[in-house]
């Protein structure tokens, strides 16, 4: 477990960007409108719309997990935050079997700077990732799909390419904000470190007693 330049121990704060300069990212202009379409998106009328967009990126997230031989099991009906549960195999949830829970969020529109992803989250989401009153460590996974739905995969014999990338952040060390009418409809901006880059490795990491010591087990 490495420190802050990584989002290690302890962890980055979730307020207040550090100083940055904008990025510019291969997010491209949708091709639909320039006549690229194939036929089939006549019978796909949801191609490309933000639930389209929110299911690649819970599926960008199982493969990875996949990959990672974590067992992956999705929170059909989302009540509290939580897309996936991953975990080892084994006892769920036992120190030899840890498990941790994700919310996904999937964005083509990302604001990205020199060494972070501003993020705006709301409220309801970010109050059910903050704080430590858990069982189970909790993260936002953040996907950046490209703005043009078709260049999010590319499969050739040798490989299936998925663009573009995932990063996570943890925010068991803040509190929970307040909630009133006004502010449940409102959003916090969260700022996600580029050197969380989700891999095969870095999923491992997170079931880190680190993790696990900053929850309520």
């Amino acid at each position: 477990m490495t420190d802050g330049s990584t989002g290690g121990i302890p962890h980055q704060p979730s307020s207040g960007p550090p100083s940055a300069q904008p990025w510019s990212g291969g997010y491209g202009v949708p091709l639909t409108g320039a006549g690229h379409a194939p036929e089939w998106v006549e019978w796909a009328p949801d191609f490309g719309d933000n639930r389209h967009r929110g299911a690649f990126g819970e599926e960008f997230i199982r493969m990875l997990a996949t990959a990672a031989d974590l067992d992956v099991t999705s929170k059909l009906r989302d009540r509290v935050g939580v897309d996936w549960q991953l975990g080892y195999s084994g006892r769920r949830g036992t120190r030899r079997y840890p498990a941790i829970e994700a919310q996904v969020k999937c964005t083509s529109s990302p604001d990205v700077r020199e060494d972070h992803i501003r993020f705006p989250l709301k409220v309801k989401n970010y109050n059910q990732l903050a704080g430590a009153d858990y069982e189970m460590p909790r993260f936002l996974f953040l996907v950046l799909a490209p703005a043009d739905p078709f260049t999010w995969s590319h499969a050739t014999e040798d490989r299936l390419h998925l663009s573009h990338a995932a990063y996570w952040l943890c925010l068991h060390d803040q509190e929970p904000l307040p909630l009133d009418n006004r502010s449940a409809q409102g959003t916090r901006t969260v700022y996600v470190p580029r050197a969380n880059l989700l891999t095969v490795d870095s999923l491992h990491d997170l079931f880190a007693e680190d993790y696990r010591d900053l929850v309520a087990l």
